[in-house]
């Protein structure tokens, strides 16, 4: 181990010094001290030759291992056995100190109860960096007369000798080229926790100096303010370096901004960089391009790699910009996507994020089109999952159709081969035999509401959008109660999204166990008297539009137990017509 850390601290083995929050906490740190100490395993660590990187100081790491698994493990020893500092969840550094008892071997984080007991070695580091083990040994039986001196000396050594303990490195080839590599990275457990591509990324990401480092930064920073605006006064206080560097003025803006329709993660981020940077949508791609093989010939040039984090930071600065990021949020509100419970695809928000800020590239398009466009896209997306699967492979023939093409004909095209009359008369009705209220087809439904300012289910003035922004019920149209008792016992019947509408909640208590001809029967005598008795709907026009805002039909007065069957199957053909006309005016 002492060999390991002597090479982390020569830069032999190169840490990209992340300078993100240490996951681990101190009983982990503890646990890690008491396996090394008893001769546990403890896992491999993996290195990898990266060409061409930066490391801290300007040096190359062209005869480096750059560690791509085990930082944690690395940082906890560093933190334990040399007494360095990490950075915790605030971005402040903390010491975590681990103490030793040499009569019971127990490892604790060090507590003011444990400072004060002289059995107890309150801080491990100073074992390792005391001038010998014996002085060290010397100074414990002075404080401790007591014990028996041979057992602490026995056990003190044992401590002394973790330095020695076996930690096994794996050191990639540096021949091995990055979608191996990548794919090994991807493999690897840690604690049961799996890694990602896009783990591999930042990491790669990191390795280039200090403008590396702060890139790395950028991408983390604008992730956790996007959630934790608080957090601003933080970063800015315990890290001095990034705020200095410029970038944190850049995302300055988050520190006043609650909105959560997009939140996306440093995965998500690192993904749209790649499309918006490379045209590429792997994240194994983007280490290669900042490897600097080139995509065409395959092969690695380094001189490549400063252009390759030109593009990188050009993207992460059009991503992170608060007139960008802004305008794209208010592009998808436009569209009716008003709330994050509206979409259930986090990558249909990753690639229409790109797909704008690719656009923003092109001076031929204007503002409008540029949204227009992005707000069609996204809802195609979203109505044919175009982006789940193998969505990174499908991302990057979709930018490159788009560069050639351009956004407007390659979305035209397919609409033309997918959003055909088929899909709106067959696909999308029978798409909606669903119980899922988070299937994107009755998510796209309610959107539709909300973009044509439709009423929640008998009510006069609340629309959908502000019981979606603030309360409102999903109403079975035909209770379910009142179709239980008439047989229809599957959840898989009554809960279909055919019968479900917004309502308001005293609507929908009034409404209660009521067969629809008994509820509507009030409605209707409502209508004749003016006396309210559901809702506040009193002129028959109004009744029928409001019936049409929820795709409801006008049969739905007459059905009973008998013709609910034929009740859903009309409801989710007015359903598809409603997205339908909907989509056509985005």
């Amino acid at each position: 181990m002492s060999t390991l850390l002597a090479q982390v601290q020569s830069d032999q083995i190169a840490i990209p010094e992340l300078q993100r929050p240490f996951v681990w906490d101190s009983i982990k740190v503890r646990d890690l001290m008491d396996s090394l100490y008893r001769g546990f395993p403890v896992g491999y660590l993996i290195t990898w030759q990266s060409v061409g990187a930066n490391l801290k100081g300007g040096l190359s790491a062209s005869h480096q291992q750059i560690l791509i698994d085990g930082q944690q493990r690395v940082t906890a020893l560093r933190a334990a056995v040399a007494g360095l500092p990490v950075v915790m969840k605030n971005y402040s550094q903390k010491r975590i100190t681990i103490a030793f008892n040499p009569l019971t071997e127990e490892f604790a984080t060090v507590t003011p109860v444990i400072r004060r007991d002289p059995q107890w070695i309150s801080d491990i580091s100073e074992v390792f960096q005391s001038a010998g083990s014996f002085k060290f040994i010397s100074n414990y039986m002075q404080a401790n007369p007591d014990v028996d001196q041979d057992f602490a000396a026995e056990k003190i050594d044992k401590l002394s000798e973790i330095k020695n303990a076996q930690i096994g490195v794996i050191a990639l080839s540096d021949d091995l080229d990055v979608e191996t590599v990548s794919e090994i990275f991807i493999r690897i457990n840690s604690k049961g926790v799996p890694l990602s591509s896009a783990d591999f990324a930042m990491s790669k990401i990191a390795t280039y100096g200090d403008r590396g480092r702060n890139l790395r930064k950028l991408i983390d920073y604008f992730c956790h303010l996007a959630i934790a605006p608080h957090a601003y006064g933080d970063i800015a206080e315990n890290d001095k370096d990034f705020a200095e560097s410029g970038h944190l003025q850049k995302i300055a803006w988050l520190k006043d901004v609650s909105e959560d329709l997009y939140d996306p993660t440093y995965s998500d981020i690192v993904r749209v960089a790649g499309l918006v940077g490379f045209t590429r949508g792997k994240a194994s791609s983007i280490v290669s391009e900042l490897s600097g093989r080139d995509p065409e010939t395959r092969r690695v040039d380094v001189e490549r790699i400063p252009g390759a984090y030109d593009k990188l930071e050009f993207a992460l600065d059009s991503i992170t910009s608060k007139y960008h990021f802004e305008n794209f949020i208010m592009t998808i509100k436009s569209a009716g996507f008003i709330s994050s419970k509206l979409v259930n695809s986090q990558n249909a928000l990753n690639f229409a994020y790109a797909l704008y800020l690719r656009m923003r590239l092109d001076p031929t398009l204007s503002e409008g089109e540029r949204k227009k466009i992005t707000r069609r896209w996204f809802v195609m997306s979203m109505l044919t999952g175009r982006h789940s699967g193998s969505f990174e492979s499908t991302w990057e023939q979709d930018m490159k159709r788009i560069t050639q093409l351009g956004a407007a004909e390659h979305l035209r095209q397919i609409e033309e081969s997918e959003l055909g009359e088929d899909f709106w008369n067959v696909s999308l009705a029978r798409s909606l035999d669903t119980i899922r209220t988070s299937s994107p087809y009755f998510l796209t439904f309610l959107a539709a509401q909300i973009h044509s300012g439709s009423r929640g289910f008998l009510s006069k003035h609340i629309t959908v959008s502000t019981m979606q922004e603030h309360s409102g019920d999903i109403h079975h149209v035909v209770p379910k109660n009142y179709l239980v008792k008439a047989g229809f016992s599957d959840r898989n019947e009554y809960n279909q999204v055919a019968n479900f509408a917004i309502t308001e909640t005293s609507v929908n208590i009034s409404i209660g166990d009521a067969a629809p001809e008994v509820y509507l029967a009030r409605v209707r005598q409502q209508i004749e008297t003016g006396t309210l008795k559901l809702g506040e709907i009193v002129d028959q026009q109004d009744y029928e539009k409001n019936l049409a805002e929820n795709a409801l039909p006008l049969m739905l007065e007459s059905v009973t137990a008998e013709t609910y069957p034929d009740f859903l199957h009309e409801r989710r053909r007015l359903m598809a017509k409603f997205i339908r006309d909907y989509y056509t005016k985005l």
